[in-house]
């Protein structure tokens, strides 16, 4: 992917994030049509007991919630631990270790939140002395807690432009990408990581409304993003500017590279007959969780347990529209 800054054709999307702070989320999936007067903040976890079954937790295994967020699935696991088991918490967002922390405090089993990104799982888990865990669950999808923030990651609210996961939104925010950017990698960024096809059309009305006035708002752009597509894609399903904050979020907090690194990490402190568990929300994620999962298979080194992934019941879907797009993939380590 073709990734330039304004007036510079050698910064690339890697190389810009590599002093940003990256993050990840949790618990729900894509933006659809809603009123503004939605309670965003309210959360529901998907594919629940699915996944907790899936993972056949024991009483002394140690576990990794590697996406906190709502602490949905995290409850349930500590619930299925002993006195002799762990649980360890991953988030980069500390209002997520926060909620942890005050409800599994009198849990059973010892728990150990952790404030940083699930890439560092390797390296926190060594830091630590944690030779290896049993079970790692990655849940991909959003939390509601984070429509709430104040970040910019709704487009129903009019909210500073960051998309950042860290509280302290430092590092490379959406606001830089739309103000700074050149508009090929602009169009670039919404089709890799949004597969958005009005991509181009989008990239250039945002370069066209900057020569104006700087885009500030999450509300401000995606109106400039509505404006610019075609009238039946407004009546659409989707909101028209679900795909392009998709893929703002992704670039701003290098979600894909922090998968990876965690994936991998997991992977290695894995012991034998372990399993992680990945629900994924987009084609993006659940492509590069499938391709990753056969490559270990095909070498030896696991087994899948899902050959094809399972997904909500009709009844989810029903009670949580947003869960529609949910798939759950998970591999045993040999």
């Amino acid at each position: 992917m073709r990734t330039r800054l304004l007036h510079s054709s050698n910064d690339s999307v890697s190389s810009r994030k590599s002093h940003s702070h990256v993050g990840h989320h949790k618990g729900t999936s894509d933006f659809r049509h809603q009123s503004t007067d939605v309670k965003i903040e309210s959360h529901t976890t998907v594919l629940l007991q699915e996944a907790i079954e899936i993972l056949e937790i024991k009483p002394d295994d140690t576990v990794v919630d590697a996406t906190l967020g709502g602490i949905g699935h995290a409850q349930l696991i500590v619930e299925k631990l002993a006195k002799s088991g762990m649980f360890i918490g991953f988030d980069l967002d500390s209002d997520a270790i926060a909620r942890a922390e005050k409800l599994l405090h009198s849990s059973t089993p010892q728990v150990l939140c952790i404030n940083d990104n699930f890439r560092y799982i390797d390296r926190e888990l060594s830091l630590r002395a944690i030779g290896h865990i049993d079970k790692a669950l990655f849940d991909l999808g959003w939390s509601g807690f984070q429509l709430g923030v104040g970040r910019g990651f709704s487009f129903l609210r009019d909210e500073p432009l960051l998309m950042t996961y860290r509280s302290d939104g430092t590092g490379l925010t959406a606001r830089e990408i739309v103000n700074e950017w050149e508009e090929e990698s602009i169009a670039d960024v919404i089709f890799g990581w949004g597969e958005e096809h009005y991509s181009r059309g989008i990239a250039r009305a945002i370069v066209e409304y900057r020569e104006q006035k700087p885009i500030e708002t999450s509300l401000q752009l995606a109106e400039i993003i509505r404006a610019s597509v075609p009238a039946a894609y407004r009546r659409g399903r989707l909101h028209p500017a679900t795909k392009s904050f998709q893929a703002l979020r992704i670039a701003v907090n290098d979600e894909m590279g922090a998968l990876t690194e965690g994936l991998k990490g997991a992977w290695h402190k894995l012991a034998p007959g372990g399993r992680i568990a990945v629900i994924t929300f987009h084609s993006i994620e659940d492509r590069f969780v499938k391709q990753l999962f056969v490559e270990w298979e095909k070498s030896g080194a696991g087994v899948r347990i899902t050959h094809k992934p399972t997904v909500p019941t009709r009844s989810e879907v029903i009670a949580n529209p947003r869960s529609r797009s949910a798939k759950l993939r998970v591999i045993q380590k040999i």
